[in-house]
């Protein structure tokens, strides 16, 4: 068999050769053109991603950082009597809760929320009628009751007469006699009625039962009051306030040690700071310690006793108490003011080396007026911020001024 390309004449094979020639030089010129455009695309990425590195690494050079202006002090290192602080909170001595023994409406309120008291003092006064009523009746009962018990006993001396004469048996002498004292027991049941309906009329006044300061409730004239239900209002006292915080078993230990195991005398003399920072002025004294230590804290509550004629010290009030301590040797101290709490954790900003900031974690002890004692962190002679140490990041040069720890104590008295 012969194919078909066989049977075709010379003349035609050649056309057919030319065309297919022809086909390909096409073919080849337009992937020459496709891979000219695919290089020219591939140059002008690269040139932009070249340029645009460029550009970046021009602007992403860090700036040098500006000095910050900080006050700074040296750690200093003597002796001193160390003064423990705690958290306390001021409470009542007495507290009352005020309700109404008796039932009704009240019909006048004789007292504003937040006014002084002093026992005695009428506050409400609830609907007496219906009581005053209860008192005529329990009285006229009262006097029925010892008019009958008048009777019995005159007919009970006649029937002794009578009963020794031999004019009556002795069965109606007894009879008598229990008339008597079934007479007798009626007017003593009848009298303490009459006082029982007697204190319900003296409670439609309702007085004071302490000293101090009322806290009314939202009640108005008009308004029913259920005996020993409905609370009228609080009545705290003011002068003189306790004042509880805890204290660590160590510290608690410590202290006990310095009293040979009885009540230490600087418990005698306590120190009071209010929140604004100032000295409340006048000593407190303990006078109550738990008998247990709290397990879920390890910490031991205490109760101290103050005055508080000028009612500067509210219940609720949260103040800070002082107590000194042992006299501790070579004791390293620094502002309070240059203390940074984060996380439960006390840090301070040193000037490290070439001026620079340098954070460092330090354990504070206890405090000794406006200064603190530092156990471990730093060392006499380093050099702390007190001022500006907010802007001062680990690293940052610091152009620093220096300012002596007597210098902050006289600006705290003042």
């Amino acid at each position: 068999m012969y194919s078909l390309y066989s049977i075709i004449s010379n003349p035609v094979k050649g056309i057919i050769r030319k065309k297919l020639l022809k086909k390909k030089e096409g073919e080849i010129l337009f992937k020459q053109q496709l891979f000219r455009k695919y290089m020219l695309v591939v140059g002008i990425i690269c040139s932009a991603l070249l340029f645009v590195g460029c550009g970046n690494s021009k602007q992403t050079m860090p700036a040098q950082p500006k000095e910050v202006a900080v006050k700074a002090v040296t750690v200093v290192q003597k002796d001193t009597p160390v003064v423990y602080e705690y958290v306390g909170e001021v409470t009542a001595t007495e507290q009352v809760e005020l309700r109404s023994r008796i039932s009704g409406i009240i019909v006048e309120k004789l007292v504003t929320g937040g006014a002084a008291v002093h026992q005695g003092q009428p506050l409400f006064r609830i609907d007496s009628r219906t009581y005053q009523a209860a008192v005529l009746t329990r009285q006229g009962n009262m006097a029925e009751a010892s008019a009958d018990y008048n009777r019995a006993a005159l007919d009970l001396i006649r029937y002794r007469k009578l009963a020794k004469q031999g004019a009556i048996s002795q069965q109606e002498l007894d009879n008598a006699e229990a008339a008597a004292q079934q007479a007798a027991a009626r007017v003593e049941t009848g009298r303490g009625m009459v006082e029982q309906t007697e204190a319900d009329l003296a409670d439609t006044l309702i007085t004071s039962p302490i000293d101090g300061r009322i806290d009314i409730k939202d009640l108005s004239v008009g308004n029913y009051v259920d005996a020993g239900k409905t609370v009228l209002g609080n009545i705290c006292s003011v002068d003189p306030v306790w004042v509880k915080f805890s204290m660590s078993e160590t510290e608690h230990l410590r202290f006990m040690r310095m009293g040979n195991g009885q009540l230490p005398s600087q418990w005698e003399h306590l120190t009071l700071y209010l929140s604004d920072g100032t000295d409340y002025g006048l000593e407190g004294r303990v006078t109550q310690i738990n008998s247990v230590i709290a397990q879920n804290t390890g910490t031991i509550n205490l109760q101290a006793i103050f005055p508080n004629d000028q009612n500067i010290l509210v219940p609720g009030m949260f103040v800070r108490v002082r107590c000194e301590g042992e006299f501790r040797k070579n004791a390293m101290l620094i502002p309070q003011r240059a203390v940074q709490e984060m996380l439960g954790k006390s840090f301070v900003t040193v000037v490290g080396e070439g001026n620079k900031a340098e954070s460092r974690a330090v354990k504070l002890g206890p405090h000794v007026g406006n200064l603190c004692v530092v156990q471990e962190g730093l060392q006499a002679g380093d050099c702390i911020v007190i001022e500006g140490f907010q802007k001062a990041q680990p690293g940052t040069p610091l152009k620093v001024s220096m300012v002596t720890i007597e210098d902050l104590s006289v600006k705290a008295d003042k």
